[in-house]
Formats: structure tokens, sequence, C-alpha cells
């Protein structure tokens, strides 16, 4: 069975975290929320706080090679508090170093520019941040969902239909000899 990882923390964008963790169990796979703390984590829809969901594991609990794939939610808040921890970073880090599928939607990828992974990769973000990954090396596209070796990123809730059926196609295809940091 698969085993997947969904780094998140206070002020994930709601739909960005419950919808690929649907299609994900959806699937069969098995999905730990990841964060910071244990307790709960509350999501972020339509402009104010929503939803708590209960923490499965914290960073101190877990390492990369636990999980077949990891899954990053947006937000704008969310990315924030994971690009500062070390312990986040270097486990973001880890998926890379081990070739296994990640996957990020909107503003995620903040926290894999602070994690030093994207620097010559083809992906895409919500648009407010394409200069970050842009000034970061990244090869920054305008598409709903890109894929660059086991490596998948949307640019927001709207994309999430494509970003999870090529979530789930990346996962199911297991490791990537390409998948680089």
């Amino acid at each position: 069975m698969k085993k997947i990882a969904i780094l998140a923390t206070n002020g994930f964008e709601e739909i960005e975290l419950t919808s690929p963790l649907q299609a994900m169990k959806n699937e069969g796979f098995e999905v730990d929320i990841v964060s910071e703390e244990s307790g709960r984590i509350k999501g972020w829809n339509d402009g104010d706080w929503s939803n708590s969901y209960s923490v499965d594991k914290t960073l101190d609990q877990v390492k990369a090679s636990d999980y077949n794939a990891l899954m990053l939610p947006g937000g704008v808040i969310n990315p924030d508090k994971l690009r500062r921890n070390e312990d986040a970073l270097k486990f973001v880090r880890d998926f890379f170093k081990q070739e296994k599928p990640v996957a990020a939607i909107c503003h995620a990828p903040q926290v894999l520019i602070s994690a030093g992974v994207v620097e010559g990769r083809k992906m895409t973000s919500f648009h407010s941040i394409k200069d970050d990954l842009i000034n970061a090396g990244a090869n920054w596209v305008d598409e709903e969902v890109v894929v660059d070796q086991g490596f998948v990123t949307s640019r927001n809730p709207d994309d999430l239909p494509a970003f999870n059926a090529k979530l789930v196609e990346e996962i199911k295809e297991g490791k990537h000899e390409e998948q680089h940091a």
C-alpha cells in the first residue's frame, strides 16, 4: 500500500488539502497529515478561518523514507510558516533526494524555494509567486498542472481536478530517477 505525507500547518487553503486527500484515499492510499505540532490544524477558506483537522504525525516523528510521496497544500499563511521550519525543509529535501513524487499547489512552492529544490525545474504556482520561483531558478509556466519527473505543481483550487489526477498517477508510477533537488 502506498503511504503519502501531506505537510501542512495552520492557515492551509482548506480545499487544497481536502480535495487531494480524498482523491488519494479513493485510490486506497494511506495518507498522514504531518505538521509541526500534534493536535489539530486549522484551514483557511473564503478569506477566513475554517475547519480543524487532526494531525496524524509531527515532523519529529517522521522521515521521508516512511512515505512514497509528499503533497503540499497552499494558502498564504501555511507555506510562510513551514518555510521557516528547518525540520520541514529537511523533510521536503529528503523526498527529492530519494527520487519520490512531490506535489505542490498554489503558494506551497514557497516552501520548495526555501528548501532549495526548484532550480532548473519546470513548474507552475499561484501567479503572485511567479517571480519568486523564477528568481530561485525555476522554469515557470502558466498551466493548470505541470509534471517534471515526478514533481507535480498547479496554480490554484480551479486546477484541483487536473492536479489530483496527476498526483495519483505519479504516486502510482513511484520513484523517478530524474527527480532531483
